[in-house]
């Protein structure tokens, strides 16, 4: 059995709704069932950035928690 695993950031505009991010994630899912794959779930990954120390300390940036959607199929 083979995983695969693809990142999923809807897209949609100030006046959109949930519902529009429902049919990118719905049109994902066709898309990948029509090339044979399954839905499993759709999951968080959350990690962490590293901040950077800038040169000298100027211009030095913090780190920051970044959380990702990822939709699991199987074949």
């Amino acid at each position: 059995m083979q995983y695969k695993v693809v990142p999923f950031n809807a897209v949609i505009g100030r006046n959109d709704g949930a519902d529009q991010a429902a049919k990118q994630l719905q049109a994902l899912i066709d898309n990948m069932r029509a090339d044979g794959w399954e839905y499993v779930e759709m999951a968080n990954i959350d990690t962490y950035v590293e901040g950077t120390n800038g040169c000298f300390g100027f211009g030095a940036k913090p780190g920051y928690s970044v959380s990702v959607a990822a939709v699991v199929f199987k074949k």
